[in-house]
């Protein structure tokens, strides 16, 4: 589909939805686009005329020889060196494939800079992900700011006709079911100064939940296990699929009063523990959460460079002392490719509150996930930019985060997430889970043993 097609769409429904009609759903003529000039999940099928982006041909469903799941995910791609790296002295040659965000940090950063490698479209699901919602796909519609008719689907919209259904693809996009691991953060301060977060999360999804709840898209359970003064404490959240109609239930153990109590301000522009004020709540795992409080815009694709099968993040020969670095990460370990993506813009409603008055997300076509987000204050100024590092995890069959940056431009400090290097554990997938072990009751016996 063309840009011009893409925009022209784009106007069809919003006419729609400001006359308060509901946009189409997804034709059957539609739907059998997919698997055949579009992959399974809605992306171009085809490269672009350059070469630089190859066609999908399926994905990485396989690890690499002799590798071995204990010793965390091999890179694949080990051997390749670098088409160019970008700089702040030849970004201007690069221009077409940065987006403001990566050029700000081009700018303001010294350690900044950018290795560019050859483009792989890793992204691959279960087959039976993809037929389900393939499957689906006529009968998945928006319903206000939520979704209606759902069913199992995990790319309620492959074809999007606005903002609000792109975005809703990023929140319900597979992720492996139910998933297990301990990982590190890292609030970096502006002199370089950091202390690590250890936790311990547990985020299971309806399907994998037995007995399962209407409405109910995950359940999650998250430990602190460092620092000391957040040692003990849990979080335990009750996701719903609709969160206009139910909105998200939380709770938080307290190790020192040894009590369960309600967690509302947790969602929207809510700040995490451990942050140091770095992030809000909703820009946990690229964007999550409800949507109202936004009026969204797709404004097409794009073709730029974003942070792709950054396998090298997850090296577990490395140390943290030596990722870290003053301003943003050791560039030497990052990876980017060029991809197309998703461009949408979420503008801040009149009437409603959030620290972010405007923000620009930017979603892999061949995963649905957010890649890199820029978050503008309420004045106007570019004020946050997150980049997050896809990989395939190609046992499992789920695309996925190996880390999560953001960088405050204010202040120069940044917040780095999701490394597990010094850990012995691998993330685990298709976890299931017990209705009866995600209640705030065994949320209180899980902080007393």
């Amino acid at each position: 589909m063309t840009l011009q097609r893409i925009v022209a769409a784009h106007f069809v429904a919003v006419l729609l939805l400001a006359s308060g009609q509901t946009v189409a759903k997804l034709t059957t003529a539609e739907a059998d686009r997919l698997g055949k000039d579009l992959t399974p999940v809605g992306a171009e099928q085809a490269g672009n005329k350059e070469g630089t982006i190859p066609p999908w041909t399926g994905g990485l469903t396989k690890g690499p020889v002799g590798w071995s799941r204990a010793d965390g995910y091999a890179d694949p791609f080990a051997d390749e060196k670098p088409l160019f790296v970008i700089t702040a002295q030849n970004a201007e040659q690069y221009k077409a494939g940065l987006v403001p965000g990566t050029l700000a940090l081009l700018k303001k950063l010294p350690i900044f800079r950018m290795p560019v490698y050859p483009t792989h479209r890793t992204a691959a699901l279960p087959r039976e992900v993809t037929e389900v919602s393939k499957a689906q796909a006529t009968q998945v519609e928006l319903k206000g700011f939520g979704v209606a008719n759902l069913g199992e689907s995990n790319i309620p919209f492959p074809i999007p006709k606005n903002g609000l259904e792109a975005i809703w693809n990023h929140l319900m996009r597979y992720t492996g079911g139910g998933t297990e691991g301990y990982g590190n953060s890292f609030p970096v301060r502006q002199n370089g100064d950091y202390y690590k977060i250890g936790v311990h999360a547990m985020r299971i999804y309806d399907r994998n939940m037995e007995p399962k709840t209407p409405n109910r898209l995950f359940s999650a359970m998250v430990f602190f296990t460092d620092p000391a003064e957040l040692r003990g404490q849990i979080f335990l959240v009750h996701e719903p699929i609709d969160q206009v109609a139910e909105t998200r239930s939380a709770w938080i153990y307290n190790a020192g009063q040894r009590r369960v109590r309600r967690a509302p301000d947790l969602g929207y522009d809510g700040i995490n523990d451990g942050s140091e004020g770095l992030i809000t709540t909703d820009q946990v795992d690229g964007y999550n959460g409800a949507p109202d409080r936004y009026d969204w815009t797709l404004q097409g694709k794009r073709e730029i460079y974003v942070p792709y099968n950054t396998y090298r993040m997850g090296d577990k020969s490395l140390k943290y002392a030596d990722m870290i670095g003053k301003g943003s990460v050791n560039p030497d370990y990052m990876r980017y490719e060029l991809h197309r993506v998703w461009v949408v813009e979420a503008k801040l409603k009149q009437g409603m509150s959030h620290i972010y008055g405007r923000r620009l997300f930017y979603i892999d076509e061949d995963s649905w996930t957010v890649l890199i987000e820029e978050a503008y204050s309420g004045r106007g100024d570019l004020w946050r930019v997150a980049l997050h590092g896809l990989v395939q995890y190609y046992d499992a069959v789920v695309p996925g985060y190996r880390f999560g940056i953001v960088h405050d431009l204010t202040s120069g400090a940044y917040m780095l997430g999701g490394l597990d290097n010094e850990l012995k554990t691998v993330v685990k997938f298709n976890v299931k889970g017990r209705l009866a072990n995600f209640q705030p009751d065994a949320l209180r016996r899980q902080g007393t043993n």
